[in-house]
Parts: structure tokens; C-alpha cells; sequence
């Protein structure tokens, strides 16, 4: 083999364990973030639950308001706050 052909295996083998290094150290830094991805995971789960039952849902809302109007509409009202809130803050990130 040439001096080139054995340094450019040299090379690319040290690249390559410092690649394998980086990739360990990312993995131990994105650690951290488990938790918060967890809990991400849990409410996008509960959003796909929700859109494939929305039936049961509206008819819990339903009869909710049928039964306990004042409650219903009390949380519809926090709701819609909380709502426009997310709306602001977006629009104030973007």
C-alpha cells in the first residue's frame, strides 16, 4: 500500500472513533431531555385519542351540559382563555 493510502485509512479510522465519541457524548446530553419527550409523547398520545373518539366526547359534553350547565360552561370559559393565550403567545413567538 501506498504512504497516502495508509494515511487516509489512518485518518478515516480516527474520524470515525471521533464520530463514535460524539455520538455517545450527544446521547448522554439528550438524557436530560427524556422526561420532557415522555410527558410530549403521553399528550400527543392523548390528542390522537381524542380525535379518534370524538363521538363519545361530544356526547359527554353533552350530556355534561345538560346535566351541570354552570360547571360546563365555567370550563368552557377557562378554556377559551387559555386558548386565546396559546394563540397570543404564538404569535408573539413567530
Amino acid at each position: 500500500m501506498s504512504p497516502e493510502l495508509v494515511e487516509l485509512a489512518l485518518r478515516k479510522q480516527r474520524l470515525q472513533i471521533r464520530c463514535a465519541e460524539q455520538r455517545t457524548a450527544l446521547v448522554r446530553h439528550a438524557e436530560a431531555f427524556t422526561p420532557l419527550m415522555r410527558g410530549a409523547d403521553r399528550v400527543m398520545d392523548g390528542v390522537a385519542w381524542a380525535r379518534n373518539n370524538a363521538p363519545i366526547l361530544s356526547g359527554m359534553a353533552v350530556f355534561l351540559l345538560v346535566v351541570r350547565p354552570r360547571f360546563v360552561l365555567r370550563w368552557a370559559r377557562r378554556g377559551w382563555v387559555g386558548w386565546q393565550l396559546v394563540r397570543r403567545v404564538r404569535n408573539l413567538v413567530s
